[in-house]
Protein backbone atom coordinates (compact mmCIF):
# COMPACT_ATOMS: atom_id res chain seq x y z
CA UNK A 1 0.00 0.00 0.00
CA UNK A 2 1.61 3.63 -1.10
CA UNK A 3 1.98 6.49 1.57
CA UNK A 4 -0.74 8.60 -0.24
CA UNK A 5 -3.40 5.58 0.43
CA UNK A 6 -2.12 4.97 4.22
CA UNK A 7 -2.33 8.45 4.73
CA UNK A 8 -6.07 9.18 2.84
CA UNK A 9 -7.33 6.57 4.95
CA UNK A 10 -6.08 8.28 8.16
CA UNK A 11 -8.95 10.95 7.53
CA UNK A 12 -11.74 8.98 7.86
CA UNK A 13 -10.94 8.17 11.56
CA UNK A 14 -13.12 10.36 13.82
CA UNK A 15 -10.77 9.45 16.79
CA UNK A 16 -11.58 11.51 19.70
CA UNK A 17 -9.76 12.09 23.44
CA UNK A 18 -11.28 13.79 26.25
CA UNK A 19 -10.35 17.39 27.66
CA UNK A 20 -10.77 21.00 25.96
CA UNK A 21 -8.07 22.51 23.66
CA UNK A 22 -7.14 25.02 21.56
CA UNK A 23 -5.39 24.69 17.91
CA UNK A 24 -3.50 27.41 16.13
CA UNK A 25 -2.29 26.25 12.50
CA UNK A 26 0.15 27.76 11.27
CA UNK A 27 0.76 26.54 7.70
CA UNK A 28 2.58 27.62 3.86
CA UNK A 29 2.01 26.50 0.42
CA UNK A 30 4.98 27.82 -1.08
CA UNK A 31 6.39 25.28 -2.61
CA UNK A 32 2.63 23.95 -4.36
CA UNK A 33 2.52 26.50 -8.00
CA UNK A 34 -0.94 28.34 -8.63
CA UNK A 35 -2.00 27.87 -4.25
CA UNK A 36 -2.63 31.82 -4.14
CA UNK A 37 -6.83 32.18 -3.22
CA UNK A 38 -7.36 28.58 -2.75
CA UNK A 39 -8.51 26.95 0.35
CA UNK A 40 -7.35 25.06 3.04
CA UNK A 41 -10.21 23.18 4.58
CA UNK A 42 -9.95 21.16 8.03
CA UNK A 43 -12.70 17.88 7.52
CA UNK A 44 -13.66 14.83 10.16
CA UNK A 45 -15.93 12.00 9.02
CA UNK A 46 -19.33 12.03 11.46
CA UNK A 47 -21.89 9.08 10.27
CA UNK A 48 -20.65 9.01 7.16
CA UNK A 49 -20.56 12.17 6.23
CA UNK A 50 -17.89 14.99 5.78
CA UNK A 51 -18.15 17.76 8.24
CA UNK A 52 -15.79 21.10 7.66
CA UNK A 53 -14.29 22.05 10.43
CA UNK A 54 -12.62 25.26 9.65
CA UNK A 55 -11.45 26.94 6.88
CA UNK A 56 -9.00 29.56 5.90
CA UNK A 57 -7.61 31.09 2.29
CA UNK A 58 -4.51 31.03 1.58
CA UNK A 59 -2.86 34.45 0.84
CA UNK A 60 0.69 34.52 -0.66
CA UNK A 61 1.69 30.92 0.18
CA UNK A 62 0.48 31.49 3.70
CA UNK A 63 -2.44 30.44 5.75
CA UNK A 64 -3.23 29.85 9.15
CA UNK A 65 -6.34 28.73 11.69
CA UNK A 66 -7.00 28.76 14.89
CA UNK A 67 -9.73 27.29 17.29
CA UNK A 68 -11.63 25.58 19.83
CA UNK A 69 -12.11 21.41 20.84
CA UNK A 70 -13.54 19.59 23.25
CA UNK A 71 -11.17 16.94 22.52
CA UNK A 72 -8.57 15.96 20.41
CA UNK A 73 -9.15 15.15 16.68
CA UNK A 74 -7.34 13.15 13.67
CA UNK A 75 -8.94 15.08 10.77
CA UNK A 76 -8.23 15.33 7.13
CA UNK A 77 -6.69 18.98 5.42
CA UNK A 78 -7.40 19.60 2.04
CA UNK A 79 -6.17 22.46 -0.32
CA UNK A 80 -9.38 23.30 -2.32
CA UNK A 81 -10.80 19.91 -3.51
CA UNK A 82 -7.12 18.31 -3.13
CA UNK A 83 -6.57 15.58 -0.50
CA UNK A 84 -3.41 16.77 1.39
CA UNK A 85 -3.00 14.82 4.95
CA UNK A 86 -4.20 13.74 8.06
CA UNK A 87 -3.84 16.11 10.51
CA UNK A 88 -4.08 16.41 14.91
CA UNK A 89 -5.69 19.02 15.77
CA UNK A 90 -4.25 19.61 19.75
CA UNK A 91 -3.25 21.60 21.47
CA UNK A 92 -0.70 24.14 20.92
CA UNK A 93 0.90 25.74 17.83
CA UNK A 94 1.22 23.46 14.85
CA UNK A 95 3.12 24.37 11.91
CA UNK A 96 2.26 22.60 8.83
CA UNK A 97 4.38 22.49 5.40
CA UNK A 98 2.22 21.61 2.04
CA UNK A 99 4.79 20.32 -0.97
CA UNK A 100 4.56 17.62 -3.29
CA UNK A 101 6.74 15.85 -2.41
CA UNK A 102 6.44 15.67 1.83
CA UNK A 103 3.55 17.42 3.47
CA UNK A 104 3.48 16.65 7.28
CA UNK A 105 2.48 18.82 10.29
CA UNK A 106 4.65 19.59 13.62
CA UNK A 107 5.19 21.17 16.60
CA UNK A 108 2.87 19.33 18.58
CA UNK A 109 3.31 16.16 20.39
CA UNK A 110 0.90 13.61 18.39
CA UNK A 111 1.50 15.61 14.73
CA UNK A 112 5.03 15.12 15.33
CA UNK A 113 4.81 11.13 16.72
CA UNK A 114 2.14 10.46 13.50
CA UNK A 115 5.00 12.10 11.09
CA UNK A 116 7.95 10.35 12.56
CA UNK A 117 6.04 7.55 11.89
CA UNK A 118 5.13 8.47 8.29
CA UNK A 119 8.49 8.92 7.84
CA UNK A 120 10.02 5.44 9.58
CA UNK A 121 7.44 3.47 7.91
CA UNK A 122 8.18 4.79 4.24
CA UNK A 123 11.81 4.41 4.67
CA UNK A 124 11.17 0.81 5.72
CA UNK A 125 8.98 0.15 2.69
CA UNK A 126 11.38 2.01 0.29
CA UNK A 127 14.23 -0.22 0.95
CA UNK A 128 11.79 -3.16 0.29
CA UNK A 129 10.98 -2.32 -2.90
CA UNK A 130 13.92 -1.35 -3.70
CA UNK A 131 15.29 -5.24 -2.66
CA UNK A 132 14.36 -6.52 -6.71
CA UNK A 133 16.94 -4.47 -7.89
CA UNK A 134 19.16 -4.80 -5.67
CA UNK A 135 19.07 -8.71 -6.36
CA UNK A 136 19.30 -8.04 -10.68
CA UNK A 137 22.56 -5.42 -9.81
CA UNK A 138 23.81 -8.14 -7.73
CA UNK A 139 23.05 -10.89 -10.14
CA UNK A 140 24.34 -8.48 -12.96
CA UNK A 141 27.46 -7.84 -11.06
CA UNK A 142 28.20 -11.87 -11.13
CA UNK A 143 26.73 -13.04 -7.83
CA UNK A 144 25.19 -16.68 -8.12
CA UNK A 145 22.00 -16.40 -8.83
CA UNK A 146 20.68 -19.29 -6.01
CA UNK A 147 23.51 -17.20 -3.77
CA UNK A 148 21.80 -13.96 -4.42
CA UNK A 149 18.45 -15.23 -3.81
CA UNK A 150 19.05 -16.37 -0.56
CA UNK A 151 20.55 -13.14 0.31
CA UNK A 152 17.47 -11.43 -0.57
CA UNK A 153 14.65 -13.31 0.91
CA UNK A 154 17.14 -13.03 4.16
CA UNK A 155 17.08 -9.00 3.92
CA UNK A 156 13.34 -9.27 2.94
CA UNK A 157 12.31 -11.26 5.89
CA UNK A 158 14.28 -9.00 8.37
CA UNK A 159 12.60 -5.94 7.23
CA UNK A 160 9.41 -7.20 7.01
CA UNK A 161 9.84 -8.10 10.61
CA UNK A 162 11.34 -4.88 11.38
CA UNK A 163 8.61 -3.18 10.21
CA UNK A 164 5.92 -5.16 12.17
CA UNK A 165 7.69 -4.47 15.27
CA UNK A 166 7.90 -0.83 14.63
CA UNK A 167 4.08 -0.79 13.70
CA UNK A 168 3.24 -2.86 16.58
CA UNK A 169 5.31 -0.86 18.79
CA UNK A 170 4.00 2.27 17.77
CA UNK A 171 0.57 1.48 17.91
CA UNK A 172 1.23 0.10 21.57
CA UNK A 173 2.85 2.80 22.87
CA UNK A 174 -0.36 5.12 21.57
CA UNK A 175 -3.31 2.70 22.76
CA UNK A 176 -4.64 5.50 24.39
CA UNK A 177 -4.37 8.58 22.19
CA UNK A 178 -6.14 8.85 18.33
CA UNK A 179 -2.58 7.50 16.96
CA UNK A 180 -3.47 4.27 18.25
CA UNK A 181 -6.68 3.30 16.65
CA UNK A 182 -5.56 5.58 13.60
CA UNK A 183 -2.55 3.55 12.62
CA UNK A 184 -3.86 0.59 13.34
CA UNK A 185 -7.01 1.23 11.26
CA UNK A 186 -4.43 2.43 8.50
CA UNK A 187 -2.89 -1.25 8.87
CA UNK A 188 -5.89 -2.46 8.62
CA UNK A 189 -6.63 -0.79 5.84
CA UNK A 190 -3.78 -2.89 3.61
CA UNK A 191 -6.15 -5.92 3.50
CA UNK A 192 -8.57 -6.93 0.91
CA UNK A 193 -11.15 -7.38 2.93
CA UNK A 194 -11.39 -7.48 7.12
CA UNK A 195 -9.50 -10.39 8.78
CA UNK A 196 -7.52 -11.19 12.07
CA UNK A 197 -3.96 -12.12 11.39
CA UNK A 198 -1.09 -13.02 13.08
CA UNK A 199 -0.01 -9.10 13.08
CA UNK A 200 -3.42 -7.69 14.32
CA UNK A 201 -4.26 -10.61 16.99
CA UNK A 202 -0.65 -9.61 18.29
CA UNK A 203 -1.42 -6.27 18.72
CA UNK A 204 -5.26 -6.76 19.80
CA UNK A 205 -3.48 -8.97 22.19
CA UNK A 206 -1.72 -6.74 24.88
CA UNK A 207 -4.49 -3.85 24.11
CA UNK A 208 -6.81 -1.90 26.82
CA UNK A 209 -10.21 -1.84 26.64
CA UNK A 210 -10.54 1.76 25.59
CA UNK A 211 -8.59 0.70 22.66
CA UNK A 212 -10.69 -2.47 21.87
CA UNK A 213 -13.56 -0.50 21.93
CA UNK A 214 -12.86 2.26 19.67
CA UNK A 215 -15.73 2.62 17.51
CA UNK A 216 -13.68 1.95 14.42
CA UNK A 217 -11.97 -0.57 16.00
CA UNK A 218 -14.94 -2.21 17.12
CA UNK A 219 -16.54 -2.43 13.89
CA UNK A 220 -13.83 -3.73 12.38
CA UNK A 221 -12.99 -6.51 14.30
CA UNK A 222 -16.67 -7.33 14.25
CA UNK A 223 -16.44 -7.72 10.40
CA UNK A 224 -13.47 -9.71 10.66
CA UNK A 225 -14.66 -12.12 13.03
CA UNK A 226 -17.61 -12.48 11.07
CA UNK A 227 -15.54 -12.57 7.85
CA UNK A 228 -13.14 -15.73 9.73
CA UNK A 229 -16.28 -17.70 10.68
CA UNK A 230 -17.13 -17.47 7.31
CA UNK A 231 -14.02 -18.39 5.95
CA UNK A 232 -14.06 -21.56 8.30
CA UNK A 233 -17.10 -22.82 7.26
CA UNK A 234 -16.43 -22.65 3.67
CA UNK A 235 -13.03 -24.71 4.65
CA UNK A 236 -15.10 -26.85 5.96
CA UNK A 237 -17.89 -27.16 3.13
CA UNK A 238 -14.68 -27.74 0.63
CA UNK A 239 -13.07 -30.54 3.07
CA UNK A 240 -16.79 -32.20 3.13
CA UNK A 241 -16.95 -32.34 -0.33
CA UNK A 242 -13.28 -33.55 -1.10
CA UNK A 243 -14.05 -36.40 1.47
CA UNK A 244 -17.14 -36.82 -0.55
CA UNK A 245 -15.36 -37.14 -3.97
CA UNK A 246 -12.92 -39.71 -2.78
CA UNK A 247 -14.60 -42.08 -1.67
Amino acid sequence: MNANRLLCFLCFLPLLASCTHAYHIEGSTSAVNNSDGKMIYLQTSRDGEWVKLDSAEVVHGLFSMRGKLDSVQLVTLYLGDQYVMPIVLENGKIKVVINYTDSKAMGTPLNTALFDFIAKRSQLEESLDNLDRKEAQLVMDGGDIDEVHVQITAENDSLMKAMDTYVKTFISSNYENVLGPGVFMMLCSNLRYPVITPQIDDILKDAPYSFKSNQMVKEFLSTARENMKLMEEHDRMEQNLSKGHSK
